[in-house]
């Protein structure tokens, strides 16, 4: 064979092989920019904090979160289950002064007033088990298949119910549960059906809130909503007051997961919750409540609840995929004494700047 032709065919196919990883780049970075502006256009980032209900609310309390950036509260009203095998479903919609922010007439109000200063509502229903016994949300399992549609007889009241009250009041997001693990994953044809039924009443964004451990990546029926809620108590350390950069480091643990289920449903990631204590051990459980009575201030740590929130923005801010949270949590107006300083708010501490800062940014 001549060396001429022998030139010629390489020279080809060194060409054919170049032409074709330039169309394999191009194509990825299409993709990949599609991606990216689906994530960025369809919903615009969420700077929020969950609201805690209270016996009322003053414009002075709605300024104060516009001095720190946020646009966004969730509303949490309740529904109460007697334990986690039993199906029924009790409301309390009616206002007392214990549960007026919880009440359709506080809802309401609270919504019409965020509107008057630009703050937008997520609308997010929860069931309250009345007896634990070491159970909890996740846990709630029926007896046979006859009681778990009765359990969603019972749920689609509750939730239809809110759905329609934010409807009424053009409340801009609504969540369709909450860290429900057992019933969403083992009756994803019903929940399908459920949803339909609210949008059918509802035309706003809907999501889900999963639990971070295993729900969220469990969860078939993502595509059917418009993002991803996901409750962001993700463990990041064993340490007491840890580094930023193991506080970091403990995020890429956690990271690659959440972009998986990003990409594979092409919806947006929001953290329907996201908070730690200002405690040394904030980042070991940051779902663990402060226990009842605990006074051992020598446990009080401003700083590491900042690192951690200072972790979290630099961690998914900026991320593609990523497109807001919700603070667990905030007070119309925290009480001085040592639970509401440790029940996780940043309110008046090192993190409330953080937070400040990060909701500043685009």
């Amino acid at each position: 064979m001549p060396k001429r032709f022998v030139v010629v065919v390489c020279l080809l196919g060194v060409g054919l092989l170049s032409s074709m990883l330039i169309r394999f780049v191009r194509e990825n970075a299409e993709k990949e920019k599609a991606l990216t502006t689906t994530f960025r256009n369809s919903l615009p980032k969420m700077k929020g904090v969950n609201w805690v209900a209270g016996d009322s609310i003053t414009e002075n309390q709605l300024t104060y979160l516009k001095t720190n950036n946020i646009e966004w509260i969730a509303q949490t009203p309740f529904g109460w289950q007697a334990a986690y095998n039993l199906p029924e479903i009790k409301m309390n919609t009616k206002a007392s002064r214990a549960y007026w922010g919880e009440s359709d007439r506080g809802i309401v109000y609270t919504t019409r007033l965020a509107k008057k200063f630009g703050i937008k509502t997520l609308l997010k229903p929860h069931l309250w088990l009345r007896d634990r016994s070491g159970k909890w949300l996740g846990d709630i399992d029926m007896q046979n298949e006859s009681q778990w549609q009765e359990w969603f007889k019972y749920y689609r009241t509750f939730i239809l119910h809110y759905a329609k009250l934010a409807q009424a009041e053009e409340i801009e997001a609504f969540c369709i549960g909450t860290e429900l693990h057992k019933t969403a994953v083992t009756h994803e044809a019903d929940w399908r059906k459920l949803i339909k039924e609210i949008r059918q009443v509802y035309p706003g964004k809907l999501t889900y809130a999963a639990n971070w451990y295993l729900e969220y990546e469990q969860i078939k029926f993502w595509d059917a909503l418009d993002f991803i809620g996901i409750q962001a108590y993700f463990p990041l350390t064993k340490k007491h007051n840890p580094s930023l950069q193991e506080l970091k480091k403990g995020w890429q643990n956690h990271l690659p997961a959440i972009e998986k289920i990003a990409k594979k449903y092409n919806k947006p990631i929001v953290f329907t919750e996201a908070g730690y204590k200002n405690t040394t051990d904030a980042a070991i459980e940051p779902w663990a409540w402060p226990k009842r009575g605990e006074t051992n201030l020598e446990n009080e740590s401003a700083e590491t609840q900042a690192s951690c929130y200072e972790a979290l923005f630099q961690s998914v801010w900026q991320k593609s995929w990523f497109s807001g949270m919700f603070i667990w949590k905030w007070y119309p107006k925290v009480r001085d004494n040592n639970r509401d300083h440790r029940d996780f708010t940043p309110q008046h501490k090192p993190a409330e700047k953080t937070l400040a800062t990060w909701y500043g940014k685009d």
